[in-house]
C-alpha cells in the first residue's frame, strides 16, 4: 500500500473504549478527508461514535507536534526551540547514562498509559528498552485494576459474557457505566434485546446519557454499590429465587454468603444506598424472576475506595441465579483474558539485569516525585497527559514542575503535561503505525497497517525507543526487530487457547480476526479460581487480608445515609467526574469542534444543594476541598441525588483556566490491586463573587 495514494482504506479505532471498531479512512491528496465504520466488521458493522467520526481534526490538527522541541525558559513556559532528532536522541541518552551512573538506572520512571490501544504502542519497544535500562517499573493501575481484580477473585479470568450472546438476555442490568457513550456497540445488542422483550434497568449515581436510555433507573449513592448488591443477596436468599443445584455444584461458600446477607435487610441498604425499599424489593424479583439476566459492569464503581469490591458484590449475583448457564445470561466486566498475547515475548522481562527493582504506582505520581528519598530523577511520559488525568492534579504539577527532574514527553500535542518537560518528541498518530489490536469487550483481533505517510518528523513508540536502545549500545537484535516479527511473536501464544488460528497472515488478508471460542463452552468447568468454582467465598482474599464475603465498607470521604465522617462538615458534597461524551479521557480536549459539541466544562448540582448556597443555574462558581479549586459554572439540575454533585468530562488546563477537576480528586489507593479513587472526594461549592476560605486538609 502506498502512503501517498488516495482512495479508502481499512483501519483500527486505537482508543480506549471497548468497541475497538473497525474503520474506513477516507484520503484524498494525501490527507484523511473522511473516517467511516468499517461495515464488514462483524461487531461493530459500520457504526462509529463522534469522537471517531471527527478523528481527522485531530490528524491534520495545525496545533499537531511536527518536530523535536528543547525547553528553554522556565518549566510550564512554554518556551522551546526546535532540535533534531539526533540532538533529542543524544542528548536523552546521554542523560540516562549519567542518571544510572548517579543515581541508579532506578531514578528512571516510565510513565505512560493507554493513549493509543495497540500493543506495539504501549507494551513492546517501549517496556523493552525500561527493562534493559533497569528503570523503575510502573504500577499501570489507574483504570481498571480493582474492579479487574474484585472480579478474577471471583470468577477466575478476565472474561464474561460475550456480547452477541446479550441479545438474548430478558433483563439486562447496566450497573455503573454510560454505555450510551462509552460502550455504543453494547446499546445495539441491547436494543435488539430490547425489541424481542427484554427490559433495561440502569443502576448510577447519574441520570446520564444512558440512564435516560433505559426502561428504568435508579439512582444511588457513590461507593454503595455493594451495599446494594448483597440487599439483592439478601431478597434473593430469602424469597427462594435463588438456584440451589447450581451454587451446589458451580460455588464455594454459597452457605456463608446467605449468612451474610441477613446483615443487609432492604430497610438498611435503603438507608445507606439512597434507594428505596421498594425498588429494591422490585429489582430482586425482576433478576430473580427473569430467564436470561446479563449484567453490564461499568468503570466507574470501581473508582473508589471500595472499588474492588463493589465489582466482586455484583460478580456474584450471576451465580446466585445460575445466569451462566444461558447464552446471554451473566456478566462482562471485561473480556480482554481472552485475548492476551505472548506479553513477555513483546516486553522481553528478561533483559532486565535488577529484577527486584521498585514499582511506582500511577495513581501516586505526585506525591512520589516530591520524596526525597530515592528521588525519581527523570520522567518519560507517553500515551498519557498527566498533569490532566492523574489525581491530585496540583501535587503531580508541583512535581513535573521540579527544576532537576528531566522530563521527555513523546506526544502529538504540547499538552499541559508537556508544557512541563525538557524535551518534547513529535508522536505518529494510529494511521501512521502497523500494530495490533483487541478488544477488552468484543472477540476480535485486527491488524493496522499505516495509511498515512508520517506527518512532519513524526515517530512512533517502536522507532523512538528502537532509536533510544541503539543510542545507548543495547542488543540490536532486539531493537531493531520489525513490527511484523513482534506480532508474530505476540501471537503464538499456545497458553491462550482462544487465539487458536489468529495469525499474522490471516490479519493481512482479513483485516480482523475471531478468536477461537471453542474452548467456552467449557466455561464453568475451567474456571481458574483455586477451587475451580465460583468463588462466593474467597480464601485467596482471606490470605491477601481482604474479607473473604462481599461486604459493604464505606467511603473515607463523604457520606451514605448511615456514615458521615469529620471532613463531612467542611466538604458536604460527593464529587463525580465520569467521562463526558465528546471526550476520551483528555484526548479531543483541545480539538475545537469537539469543544464546541461539549460547550464548557460545567458542575451539575441538584436544586436543593443549590438553593442551601444560593447557586442559580449558569451561575459561575468555584468547586473545591483541601487539595485544590475549579472554577466552572453551575447547571442546577435533578439528574442525581441530593449530596452529589457532578462534572463530566477532563479538560485542559491551557492558558491558566482552573478546569482540570482532577485537582480535586484523592490519590489513595483503592482496597484491591492499588486501583485508583477518582470518584470517593468530597467538595464544598460556592458562588464565585463569595469569599473563599478552605479548611481542613485530606
Amino acid at each position: 500500500m502506498k502512503h501517498s495514494s488516495d482512495g479508502i482504506f481499512p483501519a483500527v479505532c486505537p482508543l480506549d473504549c471497548p468497541d475497538t471498531c473497525g474503520l474506513l479512512v477516507h484520503k484524498q491528496d494525501g490527507k484523511i478527508v473522511k473516517v467511516e465504520g468499517n461495515p464488514a466488521h462483524p461487531v461493530t458493522k459500520g457504526a462509529i461514535c463522534n469522537k471517531v467520526r471527527n478523528m481527522a481534526a485531530r490528524v491534520h490538527h495545525p496545533e499537531r507536534l511536527m518536530h523535536p522541541l528543547r525547553r528553554t525558559g522556565p518549566k510550564g513556559s512554554g518556551a522551546f526551540e526546535q532540535i533534531s532528532w539526533d540532538e533529542a536522541v543524544a542528548e536523552i541518552a546521554g542523560r540516562y547514562k549519567q542518571l544510572s551512573a548517579d543515581y541508579g538506572p532506578e531514578s528512571i520512571l516510565p510513565y505512560y498509559f493507554y493513549g493509543n490501544m495497540g500493543m506495539l504502542s504501549v507494551g513492546g519497544m517501549d517496556r523493552r528498552f525500561f527493562n534493559r535500562l533497569g528503570a523503575s517499573r510502573l504500577d499501570a493501575k489507574i483504570c481498571s485494576a480493582a474492579g479487574t481484580t474484585g472480579w478474577v477473585y471471583t470468577m477466575g479470568m478476565d472474561g464474561g459474557a460475550s456480547p452477541e450472546d446479550t441479545v438474548n438476555a430478558d433483563l439486562i442490568i447496566v450497573w455503573g457505566g454510560n454505555i450510551v457513550s462509552t460502550n455504543m456497540h453494547q446499546v445495539v445488542f441491547a436494543e435488539q434485546a430490547r425489541k424481542r422483550g427484554a427490559k433495561i434497568v440502569v443502576i448510577d449515581v447519574h441520570r446520564n446519557r444512558t440512564a435516560q436510555w433505559g426502561d428504568w433507573f435508579l439512582p444511588l449513592y457513590p461507593g454503595t454499590d455493594a451495599a446494594l448488591a448483597l440487599g439483592l443477596m439478601h431478597i434473593l436468599f430469602r424469597d427462594g429465587l435463588t438456584d440451589e443445584a447450581f451454587l451446589q455444584k458451580y460455588t464455594v461458600g454459597h452457605e456463608a454468603l446467605r449468612e451474610q446477607a441477613l446483615k443487609y435487610p432492604p430497610g438498611l441498604v435503603s438507608e445507606i444506598t439512597g434507594v428505596p425499599v421498594a425498588d429494591i424489593e422490585q429489582l430482586a424479583r425482576l433478576y430473580g424472576e427473569a430467564t436470561v439476566p446479563y449484567i453490564h459492569i461499568g468503570n466507574g464503581l470501581q473508582h473508589h475506595d471500595n472499588g474492588g469490591m463493589n465489582v466482586r458484590s455484583i460478580a456474584c449475583l450471576p451465580a446466585l441465579v445460575g445466569a451462566w448457564q444461558k447464552p446471554g445470561g451473566g456478566a462482562i466486566k471485561s473480556n480482554g483474558g481472552y485475548s492476551s498475547v505472548n506479553s513477555q515475548a513483546l516486553a522481553r522481562p528478561e533483559l532486565r539485569s535488577n529484577a527486584q527493582a521498585r514499582s511506582i504506582n500511577m495513581n501516586r505520581i505526585g506525591e512520589v516525585l516530591m520524596q526525597q528519598e530515592q528521588p525519581i530523577m527523570s520522567l518519560f511520559v507517553y500515551g498519557t497527559n498527566p498533569l490532566v488525568v492523574a489525581p491530585s492534579a496540583d501535587k503531580v504539577k508541583a512535581g513535573f514542575a521540579r527544576e532537576d527532574l528531566f522530563t521527555v514527553v513523546h506526544d502529538l500535542f504540547m499538552t499541559d503535561t508537556a508544557m512541563y518537560a525538557d524535551i518534547v518528541l513529535p508522536a505518529t498518530s494510529t494511521f501512521e503505525n502497523t500494530d495490533l489490536y483487541s478488544s477488552y469487550w468484543h472477540h476480535y483481533i485486527q491488524l493496522q497497517e499505516p495509511v498515512l505517510e508520517r506527518q512532519g518528523e513524526c515517530k512512533s513508540n517502536v522507532e523512538l525507543f528502537s532509536l533510544l536502545g541503539q543510542a545507548m549500545g543495547f542488543e540490536p537484535e532486539v531493537f531493531g526487530q520489525p513490527e511484523e516479527d513482534m506480532i508474530g511473536e505476540a501471537l503464538n501464544y499456545p497458553d491462550n487457547p482462544y487465539l487458536n488460528g489468529v495469525t499474522l497472515e490471516r490479519l493481512k488478508a482479513e483485516r480482523f480476526v475471531k478468536l477461537d471460542m471453542s474452548p467456552k463452552a467449557q466455561f464453568l468447568e475451567t474456571l481458574q479460581t483455586p477451587s475451580g468454582r465460583i468463588e462466593l467465598y474467597s480464601e485467596a482474599m482471606e490470605l491477601a487480608g481482604l474479607p473473604p464475603l462481599p461486604v459493604y465498607t464505606p467511603l473515607k470521604e463523604g457520606y451514605d445515609g448511615v456514615r458521615r465522617p469529620e471532613q463531612g462538615a467542611d466538604y458536604p458534597l460527593m464529587f463525580i467526574s465520569p467521562p463526558n461524551h465528546h471526550f476520551l479521557n483528555s484526548t479531543f480536549g483541545n480539538v475545537e469542534k469537539h469543544q464546541r459539541m461539549e460547550k464548557a466544562p460545567a458542575l451539575q448540582i441538584h436544586p436543593l444543594d443549590a438553593a442551601a448556597r444560593g447557586i442559580a443555574d449558569g451561575d459561575e462558581i468555584t468547586v473545591y476541598n483541601a487539595r485544590g479549586a475549579v472554577e466552572i459554572s453551575a447547571v442546577v439540575t435533578d439528574k442525581m441525588l441530593p449530596g452529589t454533585v457532578i462534572s463530566q468530562g477532563l479538560w485542559w488546563g491551557g492558558k491558566g483556566k482552573k478546569q482540570r477537576v482532577n485537582v480535586l480528586t484523592p490519590d489513595r489507593l483503592s482496597d484491591m490491586d492499588g486501583g485508583a479513587t477518582f470518584f470517593s472526594a468530597t467538595v464544598e461549592v460556592k458562588k464565585r463573587e463569595q469569599v473563599l476560605e478552605v479548611p481542613g486538609t485530606l
